[in-house]
């Protein structure tokens, strides 16, 4: 991963992408094309990038090779609890929306979804974090 010295454009707000699935991962990456944007496909990236650097928001996947994102979920939360977490998954049972939300998630998503409606909901959360 590289960083610039100045830390990025300050401009930019930064979203970190947990998600698995490479289309996804396009789809999410145009997207939120005004914003920085870095992904990641496993939970163990996810640890030790958030262990390094801070975001102004995060797009988890439910369930990801190596673990589940409600636990990736739950450490965001601890480290930065104001910052707003989003899922998206095709994993759709009331239990794991209910454990996504009680591990910090502001929303939760099920695929598919409109590509519209996760586009305002991070315009909304991100303009709401005075950062």
């Amino acid at each position: 991963m590289k960083e610039s010295a100045d830390g990025g454009d300050a401009g930019k707000k930064k979203i970190l992408c947990v998600e698995d699935d490479k289309d996804t991962c396009e789809l999410l990456g145009i997207l939120f094309a005004d914003y920085e944007v870095v992904f990641t496909h496993s939970t163990a990236e996810a640890f030790a990038l958030i262990e390094k650097q801070r975001f102004d928001l995060y797009v988890l996947d439910n369930w990801l090779p190596d673990g589940s994102g409600i636990e990736v979920c739950e450490k965001i939360h601890a480290l930065t609890p104001e910052v707003p977490i989003i899922f998206t998954s095709a994993v759709g049972q009331k239990s794991e929306i209910k454990k996504a939300l009680a591990a910090g998630a502001r929303e939760y998503l099920v695929k598919p979804y409109e590509p519209e409606k996760l586009q305002k909901i991070v315009k909304e959360l991100l303009a709401d974090k005075k950062s």
